[in-house]
């Protein structure tokens, strides 16, 4: 193979500098951007050459207090000095102390902590259907995203992704996300076995989907109606970035299950599934359970976090979101079909012919780090931390990238 071969990027080819650098004993799952960071600084990324880029990604909606933050780095430094494992098999005051902060914010009863989204995910769908036992069908959205371990994966409504994976685990339909009335004709297919409907209050993976309003809180009145659990996934919603501390608290529901990850601790690894007592009841010792879930320092930076989450960040993540927004539309542009989104999770919609890849890596060309959704959305998480003069800076930079085309 060529070096002038190596492929960084879907359809996007870059030289390496080097023979050992070709050689690469990483697992090529990613299409990884031809840029190594090696240090942060609030909202600001450093390359291995000391360039400076501005952070609107959030490494994918998780560092949402930015990089080097005093509060976090002091509570994962002082709990690492005493101890960072020792299993759950013992009491965990830092685990309590999440939990009733969690319980208390969703008004739920009972949290169980993992490592990632995807094992949240996995814990919410086993204790659905031991809450269900006979019945084990879910409900999930069309071109949903939930995780790539086998039952996440499974939930996950985006055939692209199950490819080569099969056969899947059964017990899962998949019903157009925004629409209760496509979802009762979903339910009648498997009236008797369904147990729990299980969606996203945004779709992230997709393209920043906001459903219509009032959507949630119909799917909760079917699931009542129906005796259904709610499960709703906050992996990516959750924990503020959307301007309430979860998403689905902008309809005023109470799902049955939670399910958080990404934002909970600011990078270090974390999942929650949080759950109602009567979902919580069903599962008994052995049922489930983590070596790593909820390690003492991911605890220690997700108590700094959640203490950082207040009432003025909320309230700034709506105002900065708006701010964006409005940035954005006034654009001089013939290039953006839609931009969506709530607090500050926005999608820019291009239309047809305009790549988000292509400048998402032209972005990056320009100091500015941003993600896609699919092939026409550029995806934008910018940290909770950032001011007008960094939304300016985007704008102006995206702005001309969008007239270079």
């Amino acid at each position: 193979m060529r070096r002038e071969d190596i492929q960084v990027e879907p359809g996007l080819y870059s030289p390496l500098n080097t023979e050992a650098e070709i050689k690469s004993n990483l697992l090529q799952n990613y299409s990884r951007y031809p840029v190594e960071f090696v240090k942060g600084e609030g909202v600001w990324l450093y390359d291995k050459d000391d360039k400076k880029y501005l952070d609107f990604l959030s490494g994918i909606a998780v560092t949402g207090f930015g990089h080097n933050n005093p509060e976090i780095i002091n509570a994962a430094i002082e709990q690492i000095k005493k101890l960072w494992h020792v299993s759950n098999l013992f009491e965990a005051g830092g685990q309590e102390k999440l939990a009733k902060i969690l319980t208390q914010k969703s008004k739920l009863d009972y949290v169980f902590f993992c490592n990632s989204g995807t094992e949240a995910n996995e814990a919410a769908i086993k204790f659905a259907r031991k809450w269900g036992k006979e019945r084990t069908h879910i409900i999930c959205a069309s071109n949903s995203f939930h995780g790539r371990t086998m039952g996440s994966l499974s939930a996950t409504g985006q055939p692209k992704l199950w490819e080569d994976f099969a056969p899947l685990t059964p017990g899962f339909s998949f019903t157009d996300f925004g629409d209760v009335e496509e979802l009762a004709h979903t339910y009648l297919e498997h009236a008797n076995d369904t147990v729990a409907v299980m969606i996203e209050p945004i779709q992230g993976e997709s393209g920043v989907i906001v459903p219509p309003d009032g959507y949630l809180k119909k799917v909760r009145n079917f699931c009542d109606e129906h005796n259904l659990l709610l499960i709703v996934d906050e992996v990516q919603t959750g924990m503020g970035r959307t301007g309430k501390f979860f998403c689905h608290q902008w309809e005023e529901i109470k799902p049955d299950i939670i399910t958080v990850a990404k934002g909970i601790a600011n990078g270090l690894p974390l999942g929650a599934t949080i759950c109602t007592k009567a979902v919580g009841n069903e599962i008994k010792p052995g049922n489930h359970g983590s070596t790593f879930g909820g390690n003492p320092v991911s605890i220690a930076s997700a108590l700094a976090v959640a203490n950082l989450i207040d009432e003025n960040i909320l309230q700034n993540n709506v105002t900065l979101g708006k701010t964006l927004i409005i940035a954005l539309e006034a654009l001089h542009t013939d290039k953006i079909k839609a931009v969506r989104g709530k607090g500050l999770m926005i999608g820019v919609e291009f239309v047809q012919g305009v790549s988000a890849k292509n400048i998402c890596k032209q972005l990056l060309k320009k100091g500015i780090v941003t993600g896609t959704s699919g092939d026409t959305v550029l995806r934008l998480l910018p940290p909770f931390i950032i001011t007008e003069k960094e939304i300016v800076q985007f704008a102006s930079t995206f702005d001309g990238v969008l007239n270079s085309l």
